[in-house]
C-alpha cells in the first residue's frame, strides 16, 4: 500500500472514532424518542416566560398575616414598588414590541406619586384552605408622569415628542390577617 492511502485510512478511522465518542448519546438512559432532540426557544419567548413567573411570584399572590393587634391602627404595607407600577403601565400602554427603525417608543424621565386613597379592614369570615380571617384593602393612586417619545421611519420618517404625558394607575394590595387565637405551629410566622 502506497504512503497516500495509509494516511487517507488513518484519518478516517480517527474522524469516525472522534465522531461517534462526543457529543450527547441517548444510549445510557431510557429512550425519549423525539423528545430527547433539544428545541431552541427563543429569546422572546424566554423572556415572556421569565416576566409571568416574576409577575407570579412576587404580586399575584396574598400575603396571610398575624392577627390585628387590638386597639392599634391597621396600617396598609408598603406601596407598590415602582417595578409592579412599570409592568401594570406596560399591560396597559405597551412600548415593548416595536419594529426597530420603523416604529419605536420611548419612555424617559420617569416619575411616579404613590397615593394611598384607601386602606379598611372587612369583617371576619371564614375563608377555606385559611380559617378564619379578615381582608384587608389598599387601594393606591399612582401617577405616572414621563416623556414620550415615537419614532415612526416608514412611510414618512418623523420622531413625535410629548414632554409631558401622565397616566394613571389604580393598584389593589389586598392581604388576610388571621382571626383570633390561632396557633399556625412551629414553623409559622405568626
Amino acid at each position: 500500500m502506497s504512503h497516500r492511502s495509509i494516511t487517507t485510512i488513518a484519518i478516517g478511522l480517527l474522524s469516525l472514532v472522534s465522531l461517534t465518542s462526543v457529543g450527547c448519546t441517548t444510549g445510557g438512559g431510557p429512550y425519549l424518542g423525539p423528545a430527547a432532540v433539544p428545541i431552541p426557544v427563543t429569546p422572546y419567548l424566554q423572556e415572556q416566560k421569565e416576566d409571568a413567573f416574576w409577575e407570579h411570584e412576587r404580586y399575584d399572590r396574598v400575603p396571610i398575616l398575624g392577627p390585628i393587634t387590638s386597639g392599634g391602627p391597621a396600617v396598609a404595607l408598603d406601596p407598590p414598588s415602582d417595578d409592579e407600577i412599570m409592568r401594570t403601565l406596560e399591560r396597559s400602554h405597551p412600548v415593548e414590541g416595536g419594529i426597530p427603525f420603523l416604529h419605536e417608543t420611548q419612555r424617559n424621565n420617569v416619575r411616579i406619586r404613590k397615593d394611598l386613597i384607601a386602606d379598611y379592614v372587612d369583617p371576619p369570615r371564614f375563608y377555606p384552605l385559611v380559617g378564619p380571617a379578615q381582608l384587608h384593602h389598599a387601594h393606591y393612586k399612582c401617577t405616572i408622569t414621563y416623556s414620550e417619545t415615537k419614532r415612526v421611519g416608514w412611510p414618512i420618517p418623523h420622531t413625535l415628542h410629548d414632554e409631558e404625558t401622565v397616566e394613571v394607575v389604580y393598584i389593589d394590595h389586598n392581604h388576610l390577617h388571621i382571626v383570633g387565637n390561632v396557633d399556625g405551629g412551629a414553623g409559622s410566622n405568626y
